[in-house]
């Protein structure tokens, strides 16, 4: 009994400080340029609970700080937030409707589709992880009242899974560098999505969904939800088919590595890394028809001859 006594309360403190993380990925630019790699799937199934950030480490630790003072110990957060995060997998579905009460205290999948729409009305709504009651309780909470239309309004367009993590990062960067004054190219990075400086001009093709707008500009207009076109590249059988034997290839490399990267040295970690990131960009680029069959084989078969070679070590 002890331990969920423990375990309560502090699973009920991560999940107000996801809240406030997961509200920050999608109103502050930096944040969003992490978070924007589980929002690009223009499908809403349970794989897209498994487009997970990259780079979100890098600053989201910082709302997880109140509970180090707390005295929350590593242990007992790090079940905590395994917990919250095997909560959101079965929330990714479009087979489970509406579920009444449910549905007014936690995060469901009739929820938890309104977060992943584009629709006017739905963007930046339903944040919570496991209790949707932090939405209600900061004016967030939107329910699901007309079908989903899912993605970003700034669509990817494309299976490159480096530059789905880079893209945005990228355009921050570039606006970074153009804007003119110094406090503009810091404020690009905290501001909202989308945000230029004053009379920069040119569009916001970084928000989330469009509804915030550049400094100074005029109230935008409602989203055109039969303008959205699913990216979906041509592929002939014999491609399609090629595509899933290389991505078996790549998911049982990735297993494999997995399994042994906790036990191998820092530098032989980050190479297979590496040279599994590089064969997934191999991948992507042949199914968008830009590198040949052969070349993509050649890159795969470096990838797997890298982690192979390497495994060894942590034995």
């Amino acid at each position: 009994m002890e331990p969920l006594v423990r375990l309560v309360p502090a699973l009920v403190l991560y999940d107000f400080c996801y809240y406030w993380l997961h509200r920050a990925g999608h109103e502050v630019a930096v944040f969003w340029a992490a978070h924007v790699v589980h929002h690009q799937s223009q499908h809403y199934n349970l794989s897209t609970a498994l487009r997970q950030t990259s780079s979100g480490a890098l600053l989201g630790w910082v709302f997880y700080l109140p509970m180090a003072v707390l005295g929350v110990p590593p242990l007992l957060f790090g079940i905590v937030a395994l917990v919250d995060l095997l909560y959101q997998f079965w929330v990714h579905t479009e087979h489970v409707g509406r579920l009444g009460w449910f549905d007014r205290v936690f995060c469901s999948p009739s929820n938890h589709r309104v977060h992943h729409a584009i629709n006017d009305g739905y963007i930046d709504r339903n944040y919570g992880g496991i209790w949707v009651v932090w939405d209600r309780m900061f004016g967030t909470f939107a329910p699901e009242v007309q079908a989903c239309v899912y993605g970003t309004r700034t669509p990817l367009n494309s299976w490159d899974p480096v530059w789905a993590n880079v893209a945005v990062y990228s355009e921050l960067w570039r606006r970074s560098l153009a804007a003119p004054r110094w406090g503009d190219k810091l404020r690009v990075w905290f501001k909202p999505p989308g945000w230029l400086p004053e009379g920069s001009g040119g569009q916001c093709r970084l928000a989330a969904g469009g509804a915030l707008a550049h400094a100074g500009a005029a109230p935008s207009t409602a989203f055109d939800l039969h303008q959205v076109r699913t990216y979906a590249p041509a592929l002939t059988s014999a491609h399609a088919l090629w595509g899933v034997g290389q991505n078996t290839l790549l998911t049982a490399l990735g297993a494999w590595y997995l399994w042994h990267v906790d036990a191998l040295p820092l530098p032989e970690a980050a190479l297979g890394g590496a040279a599994l990131t590089m064969g997934l960009w191999a991948l992507g680029r042949y199914l968008q028809d830009q590198l040949a069959w052969w070349s993509t084989l050649a890159l795969q078969a470096l990838a797997a001859a890298t982690v192979l070679v390497i495994s060894p070590l942590a034995l």
